[in-house]
């Protein structure tokens, strides 16, 4: 009797105990996996658009370096036919004026330009830079031709545009020059026009002596003591 209630009693039990058992392996495992987070920092920072910065402005070209550049400029158009002896003299010329008005200026200020002064040399350079580029796209250029003249009148200009581009010929120096091929040019020019067309034995003898004699200027005026000095640092030039 007590034997028939203890096994009654046990089999409850037992069952509640597999029923246990058997939902603890059904429950699922812990992930190892933490829980998602909100976006993190660095995704965070990926997302927000970076900040362009802004490019520094370019420093303006000091006095020095302002002639510097509008001696290439010219010595290009030299070089390149695109400037005509007269139009190069001309340019020069106030080039020259220019620098002599900025050394008096310097002389009296001892060494300096005051920033009135700067300004006004800023004024008269812009004014020379438009007639540059003005002279330098109308419609005058050198023509030399395919004859021993106008060869001759191509190498002087080279080794002018030469000297310019390295400072050996000042303005004045270049101004010179300039006005003495700008002669020579002009009296050919007259020479072919009563010729119609071709020179003559004689004025290509007169202006082989010429040119001569400017070959003669060009080289002393080049290996003088007198020079362009070259600033430090170079602007890009303009056409």
């Amino acid at each position: 009797m007590n034997f028939t209630w203890m096994k009654w009693t046990a089999l409850p039990v037992a069952v509640l105990m597999v029923g246990s058992v058997a939902m603890a392996q059904d429950q699922p495992a812990p992930s190892s996996q933490p829980a998602p987070q909100a976006q993190s920092e660095s995704s965070a920072t990926a997302a927000t658009p970076a900040t362009t910065a802004t490019p520094a402005a370019k420093p303006k070209p000091t006095v020095a370096q302002r002639k510097e550049n509008q001696q290439d400029r010219i010595a290009q158009g030299v070089k390149s036919g695109q400037l005509t002896a007269g139009e190069t003299a001309n340019l020069e010329k106030k080039e020259a004026g220019i620098n002599k008005e900025t050394a008096a200026d310097r002389a009296a200020n001892g060494g300096k330009l005051t920033a009135a002064e700067k300004k006004q040399v800023n004024h008269q350079q812009n004014q020379v830079s438009k007639q540059i580029y003005a002279d330098k796209h109308n419609a005058n250029t050198a023509h030399y031709g395919n004859n021993k003249v106008g060869q001759r009148r191509e190498n002087q200009q080279d080794r002018i545009a030469q000297g310019i581009k390295s400072g050996q010929l000042t303005p004045g120096e270049t101004a010179k020059l300039e006005n003495q091929q700008k002669g020579i040019n002009k009296q050919v020019a007259a020479d072919r026009k009563a010729n119609g067309g071709p020179l003559t034995a004689s004025e290509k003898k007169q202006v082989n002596h010429e040119q001569n004699a400017a070959s003669k200027n060009i080289y002393h005026k080049k290996h003088n003591a007198k020079t362009q000095p070259q600033a430090q640092a170079q602007a890009q030039p303009k056409p």
